[in-house]
């Protein structure tokens, strides 16, 4: 039966104690790990956020009662022990904080018994996640997941402190808002007071914090919960935290070094590491031809070479079709692995072709300098060396090719490179890469609404030259967009916005709206732009990414309380869920089910 804590207080977590306590009397509370009787002695780890303490009931050290409760406690029991520090009796154990100690037992209370619980609670778990999530208040309990969370609320905590002091004003905006379906899906709130009206849950506070510029407030910011209807991936979940920001009379530099400062604060204060400032910058397109990705990982080479000139009057048609077509040649180099075993490059080949790639064309170059190549048979002797060459081959290593339109190039030689890296363990978890990735396209052009939508959002500010193009040629235009990156993981993005009526104007007029449609949308900005709006900038971090990273873990869930799974649904409560037909009446709402 549970006992009560009347009278008695906590002096202190598990892991605070150490061999400078020895001699001092503690209470301590928390869960049991685990009970091992050796007859007249007991001995029980403790374990509450901080870690785990072993504590000794030795038979007439402590009353028969309590020797008594001892032996009966079970894994999650949660007690109360009132006990003496002293060194550890036995040895040392090196893998605990508190290894050297233990605490010898006066008297325990038994808080709260524990049924078996359906996985045992330890670090590493080998517990089918899907399991561990349906019990996520037991997950919880786990010490590397404690840990995640622990640092998540020191992050976020050094996070307001250094924002505060950079003269930022942390300002709540609303989570029930309008509907403005430029971007991804948004979640839909029904209104009961105005009937066949919804608000939308905000995927970002974008207009807000622009409105806020306009009223005056200079600098802003906010740990944000924000929604996004879109299928998940190991980055993605459908409610998720943003560190918000904007600020009014600033540029690029500006906004670039106040968040650089950030970032070298908070990987010092928490992980010790040294961030040396300026990070590099790198332009979109530069990204694009070097890495395939707007998002690349530094911490190693491979490079994409254009090597579009070398074979344009090759013999072999699938390179010269690619550039007939408007495409382009492009390769990697997997140096050292021209013994790659056929059927690991046949695996590479099937990688290429889940990006688009009708296949991959390679050279295997022996140690004495051989040929083993897809496409040999196509090419002379010279045009081979020639495309050796411009790829930098040396004997040993292994030339990889993709030719198609760029998009698709891009695509299979950025994912494929990362691929390698990950095959060969090249990526390095205790490096952190960070760069700027700036001068993003403005549009990108959407097969499936037939017109170009904005990169970012409507309120990105173009490059100043590229203005007039917004009429002629949107597909050239530049933004004024940044994303910082992580080890191949964008953490946060921004961007100048557009404050000018003229070019707002023109900027939609290039995304397809009229002025009514433009108006119906974002009237309430537009509206407010006109009565004296300052230059202004922002940025916003993914706060569970960001995390992610610098706990090295592999997915945001293992850094986010309660997450949800692929389907958006939480296994735990079991939502979403159904409701009854009062609230669907109150809200004027009848399902309608899908016909088989």
């Amino acid at each position: 039966m549970a006992e009560s804590m009347k009278g008695l207080k906590r002096t202190c977590r598990c892991a605070e104690l150490g061999e400078a306590n020895v001699g001092e009397e503690v209470t301590i509370m928390g869960w049991v790990q685990k009970q091992r009787n050796k007859g007249g002695i007991i001995f029980v780890d403790v374990r509450d956020r901080s870690g785990i303490l072993q504590v000794i009931f030795e038979d007439g050290e402590i009353d028969v009662e309590g020797f008594a409760k001892a032996e009966k406690l079970r894994s999650e029991f949660v007690v109360a022990v009132t006990g003496t520090v002293t060194k550890r009796s036995g040895a040392v154990n090196e893998n605990l904080v508190t290894g050297a100690i233990e605490v010898r037992a006066k008297s325990v209370r038994v808080l709260s018994e524990s049924e078996t619980p359906p996985f045992p609670i330890e670090a590493d778990s080998k517990t089918k996640e899907e399991l561990r999530l349906k019990f996520r208040y037991l997950d919880l309990r786990r010490p590397d997941l404690q840990n995640n969370l622990i640092m998540r609320s020191r992050v976020t905590t050094l996070i307001r402190q250094f924002l505060a002091e950079e003269g930022f004003l942390e300002i709540e905006t609303p989570i029930l808002t309008k509907s403005t379906p430029e971007g991804a899906r948004d979640y839909l709130v029904p209104s009961r007071v105005h009937p066949g009206t919804f608000y939308a849950l905000p995927q970002s506070p974008q207009l807000f914090k622009q409105l806020l510029m306009c009223s005056g407030y200079d600098r802003y910011f906010q740990v944000a919960r924000c929604f996004r209807d879109e299928d998940l991936r190991a980055h993605r979940q459908p409610e998720f935290t943003q560190v918000d920001m904007e600020l009014s009379f600033v540029d690029e530099d500006e906004v670039m070094d106040v968040n650089e400062r950030l970032l070298q604060r908070v990987f010092k204060e928490i992980l010790d590491v040294d961030i040396a400032l300026p990070i590099q910058r790198m332009t979109w397109q530069e990204a694009m031809d070097r890495f395939g990705s707007d998002k690349p990982d530094l911490r190693f080479g491979m490079e994409l070479h254009d090597v579009s000139e070398v074979v344009k009057e090759c013999g072999f048609g699938v390179f010269t079709g690619a550039l007939e077509n408007g495409g382009s040649v492009r390769g990697i180099n997997a140096a050292g692995q021209g013994a790659m075993p056929r059927k690991k490059i046949d695996a590479l080949v099937k990688f290429a072709k889940d990006f688009g790639a009708k296949g991959l064309a390679y050279i295997a170059i022996g140690e004495d300098g051989s040929f083993k190549s897809s496409f040999a048979k196509f090419m002379t002797e010279e045009e081979m060396r020639n495309l050796v060459e411009a790829m930098g081959g040396k004997s040993g290593d292994l030339l990889l090719f993709a030719a198609d339109s760029n998009k698709i190039v891009y695509d299979v030689l950025g994912n494929l490179r990362l691929e390698i890296a990950k095959n060969l363990d090249l990526l390095d978890e205790d490096e952190y890469r960070f760069l700027w990735v700036t001068e993003f396209p403005e549009f990108e052009y959407s097969e499936e609404q037939g017109r170009y939508v904005a990169m970012h959002h409507p309120f990105t500010m173009p490059v100043e030259e590229d203005i007039p193009l917004l009429k002629t040629n949107p597909e050239k235009v530049r933004a004024r967009a940044y994303d910082i990156v992580l080890n191949g993981v964008e953490i946060g993005g921004g961007s100048i916005r557009i404050h000018q009526n003229d070019v707002q104007e023109t900027m939609f007029e290039a995304l397809g709206f009229t002025k009514e449609k433009a108006q119906e949308q974002f009237g309430f900005l537009l509206d407010a732009f006109k009565y004296g709006v300052p230059p202004h900038a922002g940025l916003a971090y993914g706060l569970d990414r960001l995390i992610m990273l610098m706990a090295k873990q592999d997915s945001i869930r293992n850094v986010i309380a309660f997450p949800k799974i692929k389907d958006a649904s939480c296994l735990m409560t079991d939502a979403p869920n159904t409701v009854d037909e009062k609230q669907l009446e109150e809200l004027c709402l009848t399902i309608q089910k899908n016909e088989e």
